[in-house]
């Protein structure tokens, strides 16, 4: 299973799906890592509540790159109450609270579960996910 975990991780941080300007973009957010120098630009594509397309741009390591694109691909097409419920449930996987119903609904990011037992890898992990949640309270 490990194995599988590690191969999603790097399939989406060598081919990011996401990685790339948006034009049309409505909302864009900058998000910075400053313990490790992750640093991306969230933007997204929002008409009447739904999130129609969404990119990023940016640097940083394998972990915060990956979980960026595996949200995407998770939230294009979904309203904004629907990714903002798949970010809580991320939220308490990451904390190590996540009941069977959140990994179910979390889908490849359930590769990033063993994050919570490495401390020093959690913010780069939540970092395009804490910059959406701050674009979506604006």
């Amino acid at each position: 299973m490990e194995t599988f975990y590690n191969e999603v991780l790097t399939d989406h941080n060598l081919y990011p799906a996401h990685k790339h300007p948006l034009p049309g973009a409505n909302m864009t957010l900058e998000g910075v890592n400053p313990s490790c120098g992750d640093d991306i630009v969230l933007q997204l594509r929002v008409e009447d509540g739904r999130i129609e397309d969404g990119a990023f741009v940016g640097d940083g390591c394998a972990i915060s790159q990956a979980s960026a694109d595996i949200m995407l691909d998770m939230i294009i097409g979904r309203t904004v109450e629907e990714a903002k419920d798949l970010s809580a449930r991320f939220f308490r996987m990451i904390k190590g609270d996540a009941t069977g119903e959140d990994m179910e609904k979390l889908e490849e990011a359930g590769a990033l579960q063993d994050i919570a037992h490495m401390p020093a890898r959690v913010k780069c992990a939540v970092l395009g996910w804490h910059t959406m949640d701050r674009m979506f309270e604006r």
